[in-house]
């Protein structure tokens, strides 16, 4: 009986040990989600402001080809 609590004890120890290790592995992965999660919203960030410069860019493209036309005499 005696040896047969032992070899389960040997055996929860292995499995306390796995399950240590898992828990590492997912701590460890949930630390690299975390940074993936900040490049991607530095990304997001960086894309919303060409976004913006391209529509102000846009705007005066507007306003100068509105200026342009309005200088250019009419011909008949």
């Amino acid at each position: 009986m005696f040896e047969i609590l032992k070899n389960l004890q040997q055996r929860f120890d292995k499995v306390d040990h796995a399950v240590s290790e898992l828990r590492q592995d997912m701590l460890s992965i949930r630390g690299h989600l975390h940074n993936v999660q900040g490049d991607l919203n530095g990304i997001r960030n960086v894309c919303a402001r060409i976004d913006d410069r391209t529509d102000r860019i846009e705007k005066r493209l507007d306003l100068r080809e509105f200026a342009e036309t309005a200088q250019k005499p009419l011909t008949p």
